[in-house]
C-alpha cells in the first residue's frame, strides 16, 4: 500500500507497522525493514531470558533543554559482580503515535551515573546511543558488564542522568538495567575468564582519557599515564567508547576514517573506523539493530556509530602486556590518514570518548 511515500507492513508479531521513508525508489528499503523485523524478533526472545530487571526510566519525555534524572536503588557491588552480564535495555519512542511526531534529527544520547558524590567516577558515562531520524521503533541492548564498578555505592543508591543536545526535540526513552546469569548457574552469556581459566568480574576502574576537538592539536591533549595492577587482580582491560562528530574540509569527524591507538607498555592496540563515509555502511547493519528507513541520511557509514543504534564499548584484553609487580604505561593517540587532523579554515570536528582501565579479580 502506498500514499505519498507512506508504506506499512506486518511485523513478526502479526501487527501492522510503519516502514519509514524510502529515500529513493528501491526494494532495498523493504529488505532493510524485514531485516530489522528479524532483529526485533530475536531481541524479544533474548529479553525473555531470566534476569533481575531494574527499571530506570519508563517512556518519559526527554527534552533537549533538560535532562532525565532518577535516583535508583541497586544491589551492592559484591552482588553485582556475581552476574555474568549487565546490560542496558534502551528504547527511544516518539511523543506521538505516528512517526511524523518524532524528533527529526540524529543526536547523541548519553547516560551518566553517579553513585558516590565525592568520587572521580561521579557522573561518568555508562551508555551512549545515536537517535534515529524521526523513527520511534529503536530498542537495543548494550553490554556494560566491564563498567560494574561505576555502580558501586555505600548508600545503595545511584543517580542516573540521560541527556542529549540542548536544542533537540523530545524523545520518550525507556531504560532498564538487566542483570543476567550468575557464575553458579547457566548464563545466557559466558562469564569473563582470566588466562588461568578462572571466572573473574570487575572489581575496580581507573579513568583514562576523554575526547577533544579533532584538530591539529588533538594529540597534545593526551599524555602517558602510569599505573600499577592492584593485588588479587588477574585480568585487565582497556574499555572505551569512541565516536566522531562534526564536519570540516575532510568531513571529519562524522564521515572521515579515523584511527585510534592505545599503546600499553610499548604494544599498540588499534581500531580504525573504516565504515565512515561508505554509501551503505549503516544500512547494512539493520540486522544488528540499526533503525531502517529513517527520515534522513541514515544509510551512510559514520565514524564509530550509526543513526538509530547503540554504541558498543571497545574492549581490549591487555593482561599479557602488563607487569603485575611493577609500573605500567598507557598512551592514547588519534589520527586522520595516519597523521594529524587537518580541518583547514573550517570548524573542526569532535571526538567524543570515555576510556578506562578495568581491573578484574576472581570472585
Amino acid at each position: 500500500m502506498k500514499s505519498s511515500n507512506f508504506y506499512f507492513a506486518i511485523d513478526g508479531a502479526g501487527k501492522l507497522a510503519e516502514t519509514g521513508w524510502f529515500l529513493f525508489p528501491s526494494l532495498k528499503f523493504l529488505t532493510w525493514q524485514a531485516e530489522w523485523f528479524d532483529y526485533a524478533n530475536v531481541l524479544a526472545k533474548r529479553l525473555m531470558a531470566p534476569a533481575k530487571v531494574v527499571p530506570v526510566f519508563k517512556h518519559v519525555t526527554m527534552k533537549g533543554q533538560g535532562a532525565l534524572a532518577e535516583h535508583i536503588a541497586l544491589p551492592p557491588l559484591k552482588e553485582l559482580r556475581t552476574f555474568t552480564t549487565v546490560q542496558l535495555d534502551m528504547s527511544l519512542g516518539c511523543p506521538t503515535a505516528s512517526e511524523e511526531g518524532c524528533a527529526p534529527w540524529d543526536r547523541t544520547v548519553q547516560l551518566f551515573v553517579c553513585c558516590e558524590l565525592q568520587s572521580e567516577l561521579c557522573n561518568y558515562e555508562l551508555g551512549r546511543w545515536i537517535s534515529p531520524f524521526r523513527r520511534g521503533i529503536g530498542r537495543w541492548l548494550t553490554d556494560v558488564t566491564p563498567l560494574i564498578p561505576l555502580l558501586s555505592s555505600t548508600t545503595g543508591q545511584c543517580n542516573f542522568t540521560m541527556k542529549t543536545d540542548s536544542w533537540a526535540k523530545p524523545w520518550n526513552p525507556s531504560l532498564n538495567l538487566r542483570l543476567e546469569g550468575s557464575t553458579t548457574s547457566e548464563a545466557v552469556q559466558a562469564p569473563t575468564r582470566d588466562r588461568h581459566g578462572q571466572v573473574v568480574a570487575p572489581v575496580s576502574l581507573q579513568p583514562l582519557y576523554k575526547g577533544a576537538t579533532f584538530d591539529q592539536n588533538y594529540n597534545t591533549h593526551f599524555h602517558q599515564i602510569n599505573f600499577s595492577v592492584p593485588a588479587a587482580v588477574t585480568h585487565v582491560e582497556v574499555v572505551s567508547v569512541i565516536t566522531g562528530h562534526g564536519s570540516d574540509q575532510h568531513n571529519c569527524a562524522e564521515f572521515c576514517v579515523t584511527k585510534h591507538v592505545f599503546t600499553v607498555n610499548g604494544e599498540n592496540h588499534t581500531r580504525v573506523f573504516t565504515n565512515a563515509g561508505t554509501p551503505f555502511g549503516c544500512a547494512m547493519k539493520t540486522p544488528l539493530g540499526v533503525v531502517p528507513n529513517e527520515h534522513g541520511t541514515w544509510l551512510y557509514g559514520r565514524d564509530g556509530w550509526c543513526d538509530g543504534q547503540q554504541v558498543d564499548p571497545w574492549r581490549i584484553d591487555i593482561t599479557d602486556q602488563l607487569n603485575t609487580k611493577g609500573t605500567n604505561s598507557i598512551l592514547y593517540q588519534g589520527y586522520f590518514r595516519d597523521g594529524a587532523p587537518d580541518p583547514g579554515k573550517m570548524t573542526p570536528g569532535e571526538i567524543t570518548m570515555f576510556s578506562q582501565l578495568v581491573f578484574y579479580a576472581p570472585l
